[in-house]
């Protein structure tokens, strides 16, 4: 069984930084795609960042140039350093693998971690 542990959310100032992890556990052959998503209530989950197995980063317009997503393979581990915070920030964030175990690729996401930028 594969669980995704995140951490790192918080409450944070206007202009501040977090750094989100999700650490995949379990049997894992080899994952694929590493995402961040985040929801806030009445509204459906966004797509903030995407790092595939090669390396190759995609981000939402909105956190361009603010948020860095990254994974460190031996620890099976995706990080989403978030700088210059702003309100419109706060939401629940989630982490998203593509992880194959036995020879298929599976969905996994992880629980959610609150971010709440206020001053």
């Amino acid at each position: 069984q594969v669980q995704l542990v995140e951490s790192g959310g918080g409450l944070v100032q206007p202009g501040g930084s977090l750094r989100l992890s999700c650490a995949a556990t379990g049997s894992i052959l080899s994952i694929d795609d590493m995402r961040w998503y985040r929801q806030v209530p009445g509204k459906q989950r966004e797509l903030v960042a995407y790092i595939n197995s090669g390396g190759f980063t995609n981000y939402a317009d909105s956190v361009k140039g603010r948020f860095t997503i990254s994974r460190d393979n031996a620890k099976n581990t995706v990080y989403l350093q978030m700088s210059s915070l702003r309100p419109e920030d706060t939401a629940v964030y989630f982490c998203y693998v593509n992880a194959w175990r036995s020879g298929s690729p599976y969905d996994y996401w992880g629980q959610g971690t609150q971010v709440t930028v206020s001053s």
